[in-house]
Protein backbone atom coordinates (compact mmCIF):
# COMPACT_ATOMS: atom_id res chain seq x y z
CA UNK A 1 0.00 0.00 0.00
CA UNK A 2 2.88 2.37 0.73
CA UNK A 3 4.23 1.78 -2.77
CA UNK A 4 0.82 2.42 -4.36
CA UNK A 5 0.38 5.60 -2.32
CA UNK A 6 3.86 6.76 -3.35
CA UNK A 7 3.16 6.13 -7.05
CA UNK A 8 -0.29 7.75 -6.75
CA UNK A 9 1.21 10.96 -5.39
CA UNK A 10 3.68 11.08 -8.28
CA UNK A 11 0.88 10.53 -10.80
CA UNK A 12 -1.12 13.41 -9.33
CA UNK A 13 1.94 15.67 -9.60
CA UNK A 14 2.09 14.88 -13.33
CA UNK A 15 -1.20 16.68 -13.99
CA UNK A 16 -0.08 20.30 -13.23
CA UNK A 17 3.25 19.62 -14.94
CA UNK A 18 1.55 18.52 -18.16
CA UNK A 19 -0.83 21.50 -18.03
CA UNK A 20 2.11 23.86 -17.56
CA UNK A 21 3.99 22.31 -20.48
CA UNK A 22 0.91 22.56 -22.69
CA UNK A 23 0.46 26.26 -21.87
CA UNK A 24 4.13 27.03 -22.52
CA UNK A 25 4.21 25.05 -25.77
CA UNK A 26 0.97 26.54 -27.03
CA UNK A 27 2.10 30.09 -26.22
CA UNK A 28 5.46 29.72 -27.95
CA UNK A 29 3.97 28.02 -31.02
CA UNK A 30 1.44 30.81 -31.50
CA UNK A 31 3.97 33.63 -31.13
CA UNK A 32 6.16 32.36 -33.98
CA UNK A 33 5.92 34.76 -36.96
CA UNK A 34 4.19 33.29 -39.96
CA UNK A 35 0.80 32.30 -41.32
CA UNK A 36 0.02 28.57 -41.60
CA UNK A 37 -2.89 29.30 -43.93
CA UNK A 38 -0.60 31.09 -46.39
CA UNK A 39 1.87 28.19 -46.33
CA UNK A 40 -0.91 25.73 -47.09
CA UNK A 41 -2.45 27.69 -49.98
CA UNK A 42 0.85 28.94 -51.40
CA UNK A 43 1.87 32.29 -52.91
CA UNK A 44 -1.15 32.45 -55.27
CA UNK A 45 -3.66 32.43 -52.45
CA UNK A 46 -6.40 35.07 -52.59
CA UNK A 47 -7.33 37.17 -49.54
CA UNK A 48 -10.79 35.59 -49.46
CA UNK A 49 -9.31 32.11 -49.61
CA UNK A 50 -6.84 32.89 -46.82
CA UNK A 51 -9.56 34.31 -44.61
CA UNK A 52 -11.83 31.33 -45.21
CA UNK A 53 -9.04 28.88 -44.36
CA UNK A 54 -8.08 30.79 -41.20
CA UNK A 55 -11.70 30.72 -40.12
CA UNK A 56 -11.96 27.01 -40.87
CA UNK A 57 -8.76 26.27 -38.90
CA UNK A 58 -9.88 28.42 -35.98
CA UNK A 59 -6.90 30.77 -36.29
CA UNK A 60 -9.12 33.85 -35.94
CA UNK A 61 -10.38 32.77 -32.51
CA UNK A 62 -8.85 34.27 -29.35
CA UNK A 63 -5.86 32.35 -28.00
CA UNK A 64 -7.70 31.20 -24.89
CA UNK A 65 -10.43 29.71 -27.10
CA UNK A 66 -7.84 27.95 -29.24
CA UNK A 67 -6.09 26.64 -26.13
CA UNK A 68 -9.34 25.40 -24.61
CA UNK A 69 -10.16 23.60 -27.86
CA UNK A 70 -6.65 22.10 -27.90
CA UNK A 71 -6.86 20.84 -24.30
CA UNK A 72 -10.31 19.44 -24.93
CA UNK A 73 -8.89 17.45 -27.80
CA UNK A 74 -5.98 16.17 -25.68
CA UNK A 75 -8.38 14.84 -23.07
CA UNK A 76 -10.14 12.90 -25.84
CA UNK A 77 -6.85 11.72 -27.37
CA UNK A 78 -7.11 14.16 -30.28
CA UNK A 79 -4.03 16.31 -30.92
CA UNK A 80 -5.48 17.98 -33.97
CA UNK A 81 -4.86 17.74 -37.69
CA UNK A 82 -1.38 18.20 -39.15
CA UNK A 83 -1.37 20.95 -41.76
CA UNK A 84 1.74 19.42 -43.36
CA UNK A 85 0.81 15.74 -43.64
CA UNK A 86 -2.97 16.28 -43.63
CA UNK A 87 -3.31 13.43 -41.15
CA UNK A 88 -4.26 13.40 -37.46
CA UNK A 89 -1.21 14.30 -35.37
CA UNK A 90 -1.81 11.27 -33.15
CA UNK A 91 -1.55 8.97 -36.18
CA UNK A 92 1.69 10.66 -37.21
CA UNK A 93 3.16 10.30 -33.73
CA UNK A 94 2.28 6.61 -33.67
CA UNK A 95 3.88 6.26 -37.09
CA UNK A 96 7.17 8.08 -36.37
CA UNK A 97 7.74 7.54 -32.64
CA UNK A 98 8.82 3.84 -32.78
CA UNK A 99 11.90 4.78 -34.83
CA UNK A 100 12.90 7.42 -32.29
CA UNK A 101 12.25 5.16 -29.30
CA UNK A 102 14.27 2.37 -30.90
CA UNK A 103 17.20 4.72 -31.47
CA UNK A 104 16.93 6.20 -27.97
CA UNK A 105 16.75 2.80 -26.27
CA UNK A 106 19.79 1.61 -28.22
CA UNK A 107 21.69 4.76 -27.20
CA UNK A 108 20.73 4.20 -23.56
CA UNK A 109 21.94 0.58 -23.81
CA UNK A 110 25.32 1.85 -25.03
CA UNK A 111 25.30 4.36 -22.18
CA UNK A 112 24.74 1.64 -19.57
CA UNK A 113 27.31 -0.87 -20.83
CA UNK A 114 30.02 1.79 -21.26
CA UNK A 115 29.25 4.65 -18.87
CA UNK A 116 28.85 2.71 -15.60
CA UNK A 117 31.88 0.36 -16.03
CA UNK A 118 34.06 3.29 -17.12
CA UNK A 119 32.95 5.26 -14.05
CA UNK A 120 33.75 2.34 -11.74
CA UNK A 121 37.17 1.81 -13.34
CA UNK A 122 37.93 5.53 -13.13
CA UNK A 123 37.06 5.70 -9.43
CA UNK A 124 38.91 2.51 -8.50
CA UNK A 125 42.03 3.68 -10.37
CA UNK A 126 41.93 7.27 -9.16
CA UNK A 127 44.66 9.49 -10.68
CA UNK A 128 46.14 6.59 -12.63
CA UNK A 129 46.32 6.21 -16.41
CA UNK A 130 42.93 4.48 -16.62
CA UNK A 131 41.34 7.29 -14.62
CA UNK A 132 42.92 9.97 -16.81
CA UNK A 133 41.76 8.19 -19.96
CA UNK A 134 38.16 7.78 -18.85
CA UNK A 135 37.97 11.38 -17.60
CA UNK A 136 39.22 12.70 -20.95
CA UNK A 137 36.83 10.32 -22.76
CA UNK A 138 33.88 11.58 -20.71
CA UNK A 139 34.83 15.22 -21.19
CA UNK A 140 35.10 14.82 -24.96
CA UNK A 141 31.74 13.07 -25.07
CA UNK A 142 29.99 15.84 -23.12
CA UNK A 143 31.64 18.66 -25.07
CA UNK A 144 31.39 17.27 -28.61
CA UNK A 145 28.40 18.53 -30.69
CA UNK A 146 26.22 15.62 -31.77
CA UNK A 147 25.81 16.80 -35.37
CA UNK A 148 29.59 17.16 -35.79
CA UNK A 149 30.28 13.71 -34.36
CA UNK A 150 27.60 12.23 -36.60
CA UNK A 151 29.11 13.78 -39.72
CA UNK A 152 32.57 12.60 -38.65
CA UNK A 153 31.35 9.02 -38.16
CA UNK A 154 29.58 9.10 -41.52
CA UNK A 155 32.70 10.37 -43.26
CA UNK A 156 34.95 7.71 -41.75
CA UNK A 157 32.86 4.54 -41.39
CA UNK A 158 30.47 5.02 -44.33
CA UNK A 159 32.16 7.07 -47.01
CA UNK A 160 35.80 6.10 -46.41
CA UNK A 161 35.73 2.54 -45.03
CA UNK A 162 32.26 1.50 -46.20
CA UNK A 163 31.81 -0.88 -43.26
CA UNK A 164 28.59 0.62 -41.87
CA UNK A 165 25.45 1.99 -43.55
CA UNK A 166 24.99 5.72 -43.58
CA UNK A 167 21.31 6.61 -43.46
CA UNK A 168 17.81 5.26 -43.05
CA UNK A 169 16.65 2.24 -41.04
CA UNK A 170 17.12 -0.51 -43.67
CA UNK A 171 19.09 -1.18 -46.83
CA UNK A 172 17.59 0.07 -50.05
CA UNK A 173 14.95 -2.26 -51.47
CA UNK A 174 14.54 -4.18 -48.20
CA UNK A 175 11.01 -4.43 -46.84
CA UNK A 176 10.32 -3.71 -43.16
CA UNK A 177 9.38 -6.63 -40.91
CA UNK A 178 5.79 -7.35 -40.00
CA UNK A 179 4.51 -4.47 -37.85
CA UNK A 180 4.22 -5.36 -34.16
CA UNK A 181 5.95 -2.59 -32.19
CA UNK A 182 7.22 -0.44 -35.05
CA UNK A 183 10.82 -1.00 -33.86
CA UNK A 184 12.48 -2.93 -36.66
CA UNK A 185 15.02 -4.86 -34.57
CA UNK A 186 12.38 -6.09 -32.10
CA UNK A 187 9.82 -6.87 -34.81
CA UNK A 188 12.43 -8.76 -36.83
CA UNK A 189 13.38 -10.80 -33.76
CA UNK A 190 9.76 -11.60 -32.94
CA UNK A 191 9.08 -12.76 -36.50
CA UNK A 192 12.40 -14.54 -36.97
CA UNK A 193 13.45 -12.33 -39.88
CA UNK A 194 17.21 -12.45 -39.28
CA UNK A 195 18.32 -10.64 -42.43
CA UNK A 196 16.14 -7.65 -41.58
CA UNK A 197 17.32 -7.77 -37.95
CA UNK A 198 20.96 -7.66 -39.04
CA UNK A 199 20.34 -4.76 -41.43
CA UNK A 200 18.29 -2.81 -38.87
CA UNK A 201 20.94 -3.36 -36.18
CA UNK A 202 23.77 -2.22 -38.47
CA UNK A 203 21.81 0.93 -39.32
CA UNK A 204 21.42 1.65 -35.59
CA UNK A 205 25.14 1.65 -34.80
CA UNK A 206 26.30 5.05 -36.08
CA UNK A 207 23.28 7.13 -35.00
CA UNK A 208 23.19 5.20 -31.70
CA UNK A 209 26.83 5.98 -30.93
CA UNK A 210 26.29 9.61 -31.87
CA UNK A 211 23.26 9.96 -29.63
CA UNK A 212 24.93 8.09 -26.76
CA UNK A 213 28.15 10.13 -26.79
CA UNK A 214 26.89 12.88 -24.48
CA UNK A 215 24.98 10.57 -22.13
CA UNK A 216 27.95 8.19 -21.81
CA UNK A 217 30.11 11.10 -20.68
CA UNK A 218 27.49 12.25 -18.18
CA UNK A 219 26.99 8.78 -16.66
CA UNK A 220 30.74 8.11 -16.52
CA UNK A 221 31.41 11.30 -14.59
CA UNK A 222 28.50 10.80 -12.21
CA UNK A 223 29.41 7.15 -11.54
CA UNK A 224 33.00 8.13 -10.83
CA UNK A 225 31.98 10.90 -8.46
CA UNK A 226 29.52 8.69 -6.57
CA UNK A 227 31.94 5.77 -6.37
CA UNK A 228 34.77 7.95 -5.05
CA UNK A 229 32.57 8.89 -2.09
CA UNK A 230 31.51 5.31 -1.36
CA UNK A 231 35.04 3.92 -1.68
CA UNK A 232 36.11 6.08 1.28
CA UNK A 233 33.63 4.27 3.54
CA UNK A 234 34.87 2.10 6.37
CA UNK A 235 32.97 -1.01 5.26
CA UNK A 236 34.67 -0.85 1.83
CA UNK A 237 38.11 -0.64 3.46
CA UNK A 238 37.15 -3.53 5.71
CA UNK A 239 36.05 -5.64 2.74
CA UNK A 240 39.37 -5.04 0.96
CA UNK A 241 41.30 -5.72 4.20
CA UNK A 242 39.56 -9.11 4.55
CA UNK A 243 40.72 -10.03 1.05
CA UNK A 244 37.37 -9.88 -0.74
CA UNK A 245 37.68 -9.99 -4.56
CA UNK A 246 37.97 -6.52 -6.05
CA UNK A 247 35.10 -6.94 -8.50
CA UNK A 248 32.82 -8.18 -5.74
CA UNK A 249 33.62 -5.16 -3.58
CA UNK A 250 33.35 -2.66 -6.44
CA UNK A 251 30.19 -3.97 -8.12
CA UNK A 252 28.53 -5.90 -5.30
CA UNK A 253 28.96 -3.36 -2.50
CA UNK A 254 30.29 0.02 -3.64
CA UNK A 255 28.28 0.39 -6.85
CA UNK A 256 25.13 -0.90 -5.19
CA UNK A 257 25.34 1.85 -2.57
CA UNK A 258 26.47 4.55 -4.98
CA UNK A 259 24.00 3.86 -7.79
CA UNK A 260 21.24 6.23 -6.58
CA UNK A 261 22.63 9.46 -8.16
CA UNK A 262 23.38 7.50 -11.33
CA UNK A 263 19.78 6.30 -11.57
CA UNK A 264 18.61 9.90 -11.25
CA UNK A 265 20.91 10.99 -14.03
CA UNK A 266 19.82 8.08 -16.23
CA UNK A 267 16.28 9.46 -16.17
CA UNK A 268 17.57 12.87 -17.23
CA UNK A 269 19.83 11.27 -19.84
CA UNK A 270 16.85 9.51 -21.40
CA UNK A 271 15.03 12.82 -21.78
CA UNK A 272 18.19 14.41 -23.14
CA UNK A 273 18.52 11.61 -25.69
CA UNK A 274 14.90 12.03 -26.81
CA UNK A 275 15.40 15.76 -27.33
CA UNK A 276 18.83 15.36 -28.89
CA UNK A 277 17.56 12.81 -31.39
CA UNK A 278 16.27 15.65 -33.57
CA UNK A 279 19.78 16.64 -34.70
CA UNK A 280 20.94 13.04 -34.97
CA UNK A 281 17.94 12.04 -37.06
CA UNK A 282 18.55 14.98 -39.37
CA UNK A 283 22.18 13.91 -39.94
CA UNK A 284 21.38 10.24 -40.53
CA UNK A 285 18.03 10.71 -42.34
CA UNK A 286 16.38 8.69 -39.57
CA UNK A 287 12.60 8.71 -40.14
CA UNK A 288 11.55 9.44 -36.57
CA UNK A 289 10.07 12.22 -34.47
CA UNK A 290 13.08 14.43 -35.16
CA UNK A 291 12.50 14.59 -38.89
CA UNK A 292 8.78 14.97 -38.31
CA UNK A 293 9.41 17.89 -35.94
CA UNK A 294 11.79 19.62 -38.37
CA UNK A 295 9.23 19.39 -41.19
CA UNK A 296 6.52 20.67 -38.85
CA UNK A 297 8.62 23.68 -37.85
CA UNK A 298 9.47 24.51 -41.47
CA UNK A 299 5.78 24.47 -42.40
CA UNK A 300 4.58 26.20 -39.20
CA UNK A 301 2.56 23.09 -38.43
CA UNK A 302 1.56 24.13 -34.91
CA UNK A 303 -0.47 21.01 -34.03
CA UNK A 304 2.41 18.75 -35.03
CA UNK A 305 5.01 20.82 -33.15
CA UNK A 306 2.89 20.82 -30.00
CA UNK A 307 2.16 17.10 -30.39
CA UNK A 308 5.87 16.18 -30.59
CA UNK A 309 6.71 18.44 -27.66
CA UNK A 310 3.93 17.04 -25.52
CA UNK A 311 4.89 13.45 -26.34
CA UNK A 312 8.56 13.99 -25.43
CA UNK A 313 7.55 15.83 -22.25
CA UNK A 314 5.17 13.06 -21.19
CA UNK A 315 7.81 10.41 -21.89
CA UNK A 316 10.33 12.37 -19.82
CA UNK A 317 7.83 12.59 -16.96
CA UNK A 318 7.07 8.87 -17.15
CA UNK A 319 10.77 8.01 -17.04
CA UNK A 320 11.22 10.20 -13.98
CA UNK A 321 8.21 8.49 -12.40
CA UNK A 322 9.95 5.15 -12.98
CA UNK A 323 13.14 6.56 -11.43
CA UNK A 324 11.20 7.76 -8.36
CA UNK A 325 9.58 4.35 -8.06
CA UNK A 326 12.97 2.63 -8.25
CA UNK A 327 14.13 4.96 -5.47
CA UNK A 328 11.29 3.74 -3.31
CA UNK A 329 12.27 0.08 -3.72
CA UNK A 330 16.05 0.58 -3.61
CA UNK A 331 16.27 2.99 -0.68
CA UNK A 332 14.39 1.57 2.36
CA UNK A 333 14.48 4.98 4.06
CA UNK A 334 11.84 6.28 1.64
CA UNK A 335 9.38 3.62 2.82
CA UNK A 336 9.41 5.11 6.30
CA UNK A 337 9.54 8.81 5.36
Amino acid sequence: MDALRFIGKRLLLMIPIIIGISILTFSISNTIPGDPARLILGPKATPDGLEALREDMGLNDPLYVQYGRYMGGIVQGDLGQSTYSQRPVMDDLLRYSPATFELTMFAMFITLIIGIPFGVISASRKDRIADQFTRIFALIGVAMPAFWLGLLLLLFFYLKLGVLPGSGRLDGGMSPPEYITGMYTIDALLTGNWSVFYAAFMHLILPGITLAAVTVGMITRMTRSSMLTVLQSDYIRTAFAKGAPENRVLYGHALRNGIMPVITLLGMAFGHALGGSILVEAVFSWPGLGQYAVNAINYLDFPAVMGVTMLIAVMFIIVNLIVDTLYFFIDPRLKHS
